[in-house]
């Protein structure tokens, strides 16, 4: 179970950010104070203010509860009482979790993800959002959700593409159709905006018309090679790190297992990416990231980055 000392520490890191970005905001912003209908804004504080708010939904994803309903009555208004003692209700606290979700975004972009290193690992996981024999049912996502397969089989959801350094730190993320290709110029216009230096991929992304299109970007795309292809001479230094590729598939395991980053049990689509979101800057605080060892070469030329 979380502790207090860690829900404090979260909520104090999350309560300055918020902070210094209102007194940004308010120093090059100015709201007005009656809207186009002639109508006096109002801005009164909520009962729970916005980093409240965000810490519930980020120490949600510590793997102690798998239901977020159960979690928030029992600990939360329970054991937690003492540091949210002005919770809502859990319904009323269901309606306020979208009007965290810049504020979200902007803290896990600016200040949980972290940064590339030359050194990034690649990968995806499927999301699926109810069972297949209830995909033609379901309403909540209907024309969003799509069919798509992976390792595992048959999914009917999404699919949630990862870059991570050699550290275990996430650098950014795609979320993106079950159906779309690893290899989609989409998925990859996001990616390289964060990229440089050398991405270590699975079979799954060999492509050459990618591999050309990363190399004129200044980005090596290493992966390993298929029974049907021609072998090719690789680099040591190369063929070591594509075996540390364990960094990233630790990430995607610590995501469904214990940030319960998958479950069919939403009913919105805004509060599935405040889930997504959410798990992704919980993960960020975690204390077990998984991170690649360091590699000793001789030839210290197989070490620069592309």
């Amino acid at each position: 179970m979380i502790t207090k000392d860690k829900v404090i520490e979260i909520f104090c890191i999350i309560d300055e950010f918020d902070k210094n970005l209102s007194d940004e905001l308010s120093k090059n912003l100015r709201l007005p104070s009656v809207d186009k209908d002639g109508l006096r804004r109002r801005n009164r504080p909520g009962r729970m203010s916005e980093s409240e708010i965000m810490t519930v939904l980020v120490c949600y994803h510590f793997g102690t509860y798998r239901i977020f309903k159960d979690y928030y009555l029992t600990c939360i208004r329970g054991s937690l009482k003492d540091c949210f003692p002005d919770a809502v209700s859990y319904n009323r606290f269901v309606e306020l979790m979208p009007r965290v979700f810049f504020l979200m975004m902007l803290f896990m972009k600016l200040y949980a993800f972290g940064k590339c290193t030359g050194i990034t690992f690649v990968d995806n996981t499927m999301i699926p959002v109810c069972h297949n024999l209830r995909r033609y049912m379901n309403k909540v996502f209907a024309g969003l959700a799509q069919d798509g397969k992976g390792t595992m089989g048959w999914c009917h959801g999404f699919k949630l593409h990862l870059l991570c350094n050699d550290a275990g730190d996430i650098i950014t993320f795609c979320l993106t159709g079950a159906n779309v290709d690893d290899r989609d110029e989409k998925v990859w216009k996001v990616f390289t905006k964060e990229l440089y230096g050398k991405v270590f991929a699975d079979r799954g992304y060999i492509k050459r018309e990618l591999s050309e299109s990363l190399f004129e970007q200044g980005i090596h795309l290493v992966h390993g090679i298929k029974a049907n292809m021609k072998n090719r001479l690789m680099p040591m230094w190369d063929k070591i790190m594509l075996r540390k590729r364990y960094v990233i598939e630790c990430i995607n395991e610590l995501l469904k297992n214990k940030a319960n980053i998958v479950h069919s049990r939403h009913r919105s689509l805004h509060n599935f990416i405040m889930n997504i979101c959410s798990a992704l800057t919980a993960y960020c605080s975690f204390d077990n990231k998984p991170e690649a060892l360091p590699v000793h070469v001789e030839n210290s030329t197989q070490l620069a980055l592309f």
